[in-house]
């Protein structure tokens, strides 16, 4: 028995921890997802939500989004990178990686996470960064989940 649990530990076939939470640190469900989300005590990583806010689309006299250069997208991002980074290692310590969400799904959406040399440059670096703000205010909340659509509460 412990064996089989084991070998299914954060697999689709456990259906008491969410694998998703386990990979990523974030779930579509959130609080309403029927698995558990097991927080680690202690990490080399750690995982800012919702740090990462492109520039905003503008809007034409037709009523349609006006398409954004490429290239200034791309400056406002390197511009927001480069700040996290040199924050971060003041902050915190020696990083080994910085990854940056770009996804559409609400709970990833500009989700930073920053991978330090080590666990203690992680929790320095995670105190630190408590009630900080950037680009003039906290991270902004996810928006809200489903646009009406009914809710699971089951992770697939």
């Amino acid at each position: 028995m412990a064996e089989r649990l084991a070998r299914i530990y954060g697999t689709e076939e456990d259906k008491v921890n969410c694998p998703f939470y386990l990979k990523m640190g974030a779930c579509r469900h959130g609080d309403r997802c029927s698995r558990i989300h097991n927080k680690p005590v202690i990490s080399q990583t750690i995982l800012i939500q919702n740090m990462y806010v492109p520039p905003p689309l503008e809007v034409g006299p037709d009523g349609h989004p006006v398409p954004q250069d490429p290239r200034d997208l791309q400056e406002h991002f390197e511009d927001f990178f480069e700040d996290l980074c040199e924050e971060l290692l003041e902050i915190g310590g020696d990083l080994e990686s910085v990854e940056v969400c770009q996804n559409l799904s609400d709970h990833l959406r500009g989700n930073v996470y920053a991978k330090f040399d080590r666990e203690e440059d992680a929790q320095r670096g995670l105190t630190a960064l408590m009630g900080r703000f950037y680009g003039g205010g906290p991270p902004p909340p996810p928006a809200p989940r489903g646009g009406g659509r009914p809710q699971r509460r089951e992770c697939r």
